[in-house]
């Protein structure tokens, strides 16, 4: 594929078909692409060969392909326009990928800007819902977006140009048609200026979300403390911004939590509350909240089987014979070598471990330990253990047992390091 080929979806209908010979008469390289969804029998194949006719007037590759839209609708439980939505944009950027393609062109238009506008109005919605279609965004460009239907409709009647009507379009059940059909006709009725009034407003609301993301970002630098793999935030920092749901809702929603109440609950609950995004937890931790990843844990155990070893995974540890002991710190420890017993297993913690912390007596459960220690849940989780024969030689970065320790009867010392 050449450099700058780009991928045009096409359905037959008016917009898209303006576009293609508006981009053939300016010489662009491009290459069609038409999806039949099958959902109105011979119509619907004749879309499709009305496509194909259109590539070879037009001199341009066509890609065609054919969806079970109905049988995608009742397996993912989705409305048919969402389907048929997720259906495209999977097969566009797979052609893409495939043929080294950097640009989906789609031939949206004003009116369509109007609609979506209304429909995110209708269901409620913050301000990025009312922003309208971006122009461009990630792959895809919209070089239509700033003319209206009505403006499109003209230019094709005087070039002549013949597209295909989808029938579909007339039926008032989807929302989309209604909102089409019903509300915007009596809008444009207000005034003789409604399209223009309403890119006017856009402006001003894409420039307010500008002032609001820039704010929001100077905030998230101030207060998103990075932990090893997590974020800490200071749950009474987060209580001085006003308006605070506002704050909330706009800290938080690119992880998947949008419902701004669960989040200031939050604040107030005690620790070891937590709510979930789909990717996302976000937990209280005494006076603060800790934003992480939601995965579970693996139990895996990881054997050494030498000792003397270096290991990048799944934690960097590195071990060598030395001549004498110093005082162990969080990243190297100080053991009788013929203490332990090969081969030796990295895991992580579970409940019921204990171990003997070096410098106390007797034994204490982990879970004791970290809870005196004031570790919090994410970084338990992450909490990696060296141990031999099950018995716990390390916890890896914060404390030695005093069971391997080098003693004056020891006669090989080996330290560990943390890498």
């Amino acid at each position: 594929m050449t450099e700058n080929r780009f991928l045009l979806a096409c359905s037959g209908g008016l917009d898209s078909v303006l576009l293609s010979y508006l981009c053939k008469e300016c010489n662009m390289d491009f290459i069609l692409a038409h999806c039949n969804f099958r959902l109105r029998g011979a119509a619907s194949d004749g879309d499709e060969d009305f496509v194909k006719e259109l590539g070879h007037l037009l001199d341009r590759p066509v890609f065609v392909t054919h969806f079970d839209t109905m049988g995608y609708v009742n397996s993912h439980k989705v409305s048919v326009q969402m389907a048929a939505r997720d259906l495209r944009y999977n097969w566009f950027s797979g052609l893409m990928a495939e043929y080294g393609i950097d640009y989906l062109v789609t031939a949206h238009h004003a009116d369509d800007n109007l609609e979506t506008f209304l429909i995110n109005l209708s269901r409620g919605t913050g301000i990025d819902g009312l922003t309208g279609i971006p122009e461009a965004s990630n792959q895809i460009r919209r070089p239509l977006l700033k003319y209206t239907r009505d403006e499109i409709l003209d230019y094709a009647q005087k070039k002549g140009l013949k597209w295909r009507e989808d029938e579909s379009n007339s039926d008032p059940k989807y929302l989309r048609n209604k909102i089409r059909l019903e509300i915007v006709p009596k809008l444009k009725e207000l005034h003789p200026s409604f399209m223009e009034n309403f890119e006017r407003t856009l402006g001003f609301l894409k420039e307010a979300r500008e002032i609001s993301e820039n704010e929001l970002s100077r905030v998230k630098e101030s207060l998103f403390q990075k932990e090893d793999q997590y974020l800490k935030i200071s749950v009474s920092e987060l209580k001085k911004l006003h308006p605070l749901k506002g704050y909330l809702y706009g800290l938080f929603r690119e992880y998947g939590f949008t419902e701004w109440t669960n989040v200031l609950e939050l604040l107030d609950a005690m620790s070891g509350k937590s709510i979930y995004s789909k990717e996302y937890v976000l937990l209280k931790n005494r006076d603060y909240l800790i934003l992480a990843k939601n995965e579970e844990q693996r139990q895996e155990a990881y054997e050494i089987e030498r000792d003397v070893f270096t290991i990048d995974y799944p934690i960097g540890l590195k071990s060598k014979v030395v001549s004498e002991k110093q005082d162990n710190t969080s990243s190297i420890i100080y053991l009788d070598k013929n203490t332990l017993k090969f081969p030796l297993t990295v895991r992580k913690w579970k409940k019921g471990d204990y171990f003997y912390p070096l410098g106390m007596k007797g034994k204490k459960k982990l879970s004791k330990y970290f809870k005196d220690e004031k570790v919090d849940l994410f970084s338990k989780a992450e909490q990696w253990l060296l141990c031999s024969n099950d018995q716990i030689v390390w916890v890896i970065g914060r404390r030695a047992d005093d069971r391997f320790k080098v003693r004056d009867t020891t006669k090989e010392i080996l330290s560990i390091t943390l890498l």
